[in-house]
């Protein structure tokens, strides 16, 4: 989990080019972000959605992107379910994971704007998740690359003893050239230490400044 997250604008990596629709019971195509199991050969084994169901993976999948074995990753996973508890992989894509910091504790904190199209709370209330919307493009002197963070300015208890807290998402567009919109998934995780009533997301855009507020 990092303060700090570099982007590219490669943004999905498939396992497969094609797929057996079928007419199975359970063969409809769905896609969601998951927790992706590694095993010990560095495979996508097993993932558990948001909402505590498990299923295991046949075959397990690959991608580049898994670099470590024995671990979890954040992902977002097109699959087909084979049975209540098996299913295959379409395709598979790493889904970047945000951890807040006090905001004291960061030298840069670049807030320049970016699009939202959608933010949500997952099921178990340990992610906060947003699609954004990233302007992008190539130049011979820029690699491509810009950067997210996540600045925690506050976790306080209110009057009536409720906790709320409030981050602020942090974005360097590193000169990237905007030619294009990309969608980039990413998850905050969010703290497990505390209790939290609300949450206050402040996200920079082009339209200004603007506050999320998440209840979970």
């Amino acid at each position: 989990m990092q303060a700090i997250l570099v982007l590219t604008a490669l943004l999905v990596a498939c396992t497969t080019d094609s797929y057996d629709k079928g007419q199975g019971k359970y063969s409809l195509l769905q896609a969601e972000l998951v927790d992706l199991d590694i095993n010990g050969q560095k495979e996508a084994a097993a993932f558990i959605l948001d909402d505590g169901s498990r299923f295991t993976l046949t075959p397990p999948a690959t991608a580049k992107w898994i670099e470590t074995a024995d671990t979890v990753y954040r992902a977002v996973l097109y699959f087909n379910k084979l049975s209540e508890t098996t299913a295959e992989v379409v395709s598979l894509g790493a889904v970047p994971t945000l951890r807040a910091v006090e905001h004291w504790k960061l030298k840069k904190q670049p807030e320049d704007p970016t699009g939202i199209e959608s933010a949500w709370l997952s099921k178990n209330d340990k992610y906060l998740n947003l699609a954004l919307l990233l302007k992008a493009g190539q130049a011979d002197d820029n690699d491509g690359t810009q950067t997210v963070g996540l600045a925690q300015d506050t976790i306080c208890k209110n009057d009536d003893q409720t906790c709320t807290a409030c981050f602020r998402l942090l974005h360097d567009q590193c000169g990237v050239p905007q030619y294009y919109t990309i969608r980039r998934y990413i998850s905050i995780l969010l703290p497990d230490t505390v209790a939290l009533d609300t949450i206050r997301l402040t996200i920079p855009t082009y339209e200004g400044k603007k506050e999320r507020v998440f209840i979970p």
